[in-house]
Formats: C-alpha cells, sequence, structure tokens
C-alpha cells in the first residue's frame, strides 16, 4: 500500500492531508525519513513517526484500555465523558468501538477495535466467554449469598434464575464473580438479588486475558498476538 493511504487508514487524516504530511518531511518509516507519498510497504507492523508522534500500523486495530470510573462507553454519552476521548485522535478517526461495555462507575478492562467480526466473536452469546469481576460490596459477604450466586437468582426481567459461572469470597466485603452472559447491569442485580449490594465493581479478565498492571487507569496499549490468542477458546 502506498504511504499516503497508510497514513489514512490509520486515521492521521484524508488521502491528500496524508499526502502533504510526507511530502513536507513530517513522516518516518522505521526510523527513516520519507517524502515520497506514493512509496509502497507492508502495513502491518510498520513503524511509523507522523509529525513526531511515535505510531505503529495495522490492518486492523484491537487494543485493550484500562477504563476508569467516570466514563461512559458511548459515542455520545448522557452524563458523563466519552471513553473515547481517552483515546488518540488517529483511533477516534477510524471508529474503533468498544466490544461490549462497562457502567460508568465500574473500572477495568476494556477491549476496542474496528474489526466487527472480532467484536461478534466476543460478544456472541453462543461464544460463552468467561470474564471476570472484582466486586466491593456494601454488606460483609456470606457465604449464603455467594452459594445463591452460584447456583441462580431469579432478575426481574428474566424467566429462569441465572447463575454465576464462578464465585469466590476473597474478602470481608469482596468477591470475585465469573460470569459467562451480557446481561443490562447483571453483576449489580445479581449481587442485589443475593442480598447485598455493590459498592465497587472492577473487571479484571476475559476469558485468559488479564488487564496489563502496568496499565494506569484511563492508560491503553495495543493487543499482542499473544493476547489476542488468550481470547479465543481454550482447547
Amino acid at each position: 500500500m502506498t504511504l499516503d493511504r497508510i497514513l489514512q487508514s490509520q486515521g492521521f487524516g484524508t488521502r491528500r492531508y496524508c499526502g502533504d504530511l510526507v511530502a513536507a518531511g513530517l513522516v518516518e518509516v522505521n526510523g527513516e525519513l520519507c517524502e515520497d507519498p506514493g512509496a509502497r510497504f507492508e502495513v502491518d507492523g510498520l513503524q511509523l513517526t507522523v509529525d513526531g508522534e511515535a505510531w505503529l500500523a495495522c490492518t486492523k486495530a484491537y487494543l485493550m484500555l484500562h477504563k476508569p470510573a467516570g466514563y461512559e462507553c458511548s459515542q455520545r454519552p448522557r452524563h458523563h465523558e466519552s471513553v473515547y476521548n481517552l483515546l488518540p485522535v488517529p483511533l477516534r478517526q477510524r471508529e474503533v468501538q468498544a466490544v461490549g461495555r462497562l457502567d460508568h462507575d465500574t473500572t477495568g478492562l476494556l477491549l476496542l477495535t474496528d474489526d466487527g467480526q472480532f467484536i461478534h466473536a466476543q460478544t456472541s452469546p453462543k461464544r460463552k466467554v468467561p470474564k471476570f469481576y472484582e466486586v466491593t460490596t456494601a454488606e460483609p459477604v456470606t457465604e449464603a449469598q455467594a452459594e445463591a450466586l452460584r447456583t441462580g437468582v431469579k432478575l426481574d426481567d428474566e424467566p429462569a434464575p441465572i447463575a454465576a459461572e464462578g464465585c469466590e469470597i476473597t474478602g470481608e466485603r469482596s468477591l470475585r464473580l465469573t460470569l459467562i452472559q451480557g446481561k443490562y447491569h447483571q453483576v449489580k442485580r445479581m449481587v442485589a438479588a443475593a442480598g447485598n449490594h455493590v459498592s465497587g465493581l472492577h473487571r479484571s479478565a476475559i476469558g485468559r486475558l488479564q488487564l496489563d498492571p502496568a496499565l494506569a487507569p484511563g492508560e491503553w496499549r495495543w493487543l499482542t498476538a499473544e493476547d489476542l490468542a488468550a481470547l479465543k477458546p481454550a482447547d
């Protein structure tokens, strides 16, 4: 692909604008200045520097974000800032989307991509992708409450009880909940149905992919090949 088209595909602007960036000497490719918009390269893995900004080129973008509290997973937020404002402009321009949503007050692992097939695969109920939540409760957790979450609790709009895939008490007022469904406010509603209330909620992992501990709230990074492999069903 030509360099101007590569830059356009990465979200740096129109093809003409990207060509002007190259012609103006503002683009380096793998550490070398390139002033030819028509120079051809393979996209994936290309190390770019665009007007001083380092950028890893990729045909499809896959990233993890450590979502902080106070952000909505929406392009048109109603009451809080959009989580997309935490991303650099090129990623917003190429319209990456959150893979599922976290409530505004929920923190932790959020995946984003511009690959529609990836989003479908990760969110399809048939896949039964486990998601792991660290739950802080308003009242001390009892074994009876944990057992109710394991065996199933009744939610108002569900015909049958909903059970957690796993539930482990991790402290006096904390537990680790594993879910394979993706229902609206599911953790909060399940804990309430079991006789307690959620005061803090953090998603720590999806499948075998854990939130990178090096990411501070609000920070993001690209997913590696190993990360993507960890999101595939185990054999």
